[in-house]
């Protein structure tokens, strides 16, 4: 499998994983949280020349999530779902996962649905997953329309959702948001 080397936007494109690593740290030191989330994340898949490592990913998951990077938060709520270097908790699950639905994250918010649906929790999960499905993501959307079919969702609370939805997708799609991606992108 090749290695996915991180480009940072503005910046030459980087030529190996002990520069990659390099350029990271050096974010880490003005406190970067998105480089603290990189660096966690090599140390997750065991890339950039370094070994795979989850107590030192959650580590830095940590950090990146306590320095305002939701997606630190949401893989430290990852790794307790699923046993990453730690012993699986569903409650501290739950609680990194609030944090990081709280940082805007979605898949956290989804996630939230999937984990008080199961605790049997039907109410607050179908709130998850309508807030995550008006967001766009469509395995949220699958599930309040299977709410909706089991009149767990109005008529209207379902309309308006998918509206939402749909809305987002386009902003997903617009020729502003292509452009930017050109710009700055991963190589592999």
């Amino acid at each position: 499998m090749k290695e996915k080397i991180y480009v940072h936007c503005r910046t030459p494109r980087v030529v190996s994983g002990e520069e990659e690593i390099k350029r990271t740290k050096k974010l880490m030191e003005k406190g970067n949280a998105d480089a603290f989330h990189h660096l966690a994340g090599y140390y997750a898949q065991g890339i950039m020349g370094l070994p795979q490592n989850w107590g030192k990913a959650n580590e830095l998951f940590l950090k990146a999530g306590e320095l305002g990077c939701a997606k630190g938060y949401y893989n430290l709520g990852c790794s307790y779902t699923f046993g990453h270097g730690v012993e699986e908790d569903m409650n501290k699950a739950l609680h990194y996962y609030e944090l990081a639905a709280m940082g805007g994250n979605i898949l956290a918010r989804h996630n939230l649905g999937c984990l008080e649906g199961n605790s049997g929790n039907h109410h607050r999960a179908m709130k998850h997953h309508m807030f995550a499905a008006k967001a766009g993501h469509k395995a949220a959307l699958d599930t309040v329309k299977q709410g909706f079919r089991n009149g767990d969702v109005t008529k209207d609370e379902y309309a308006n959702i998918l509206r939402a939805y749909h809305e987002r997708q386009a902003e997903m799609k617009s020729d502003e948001r292509d452009k930017a991606a050109a710009s700055c992108f991963f190589r592999g």
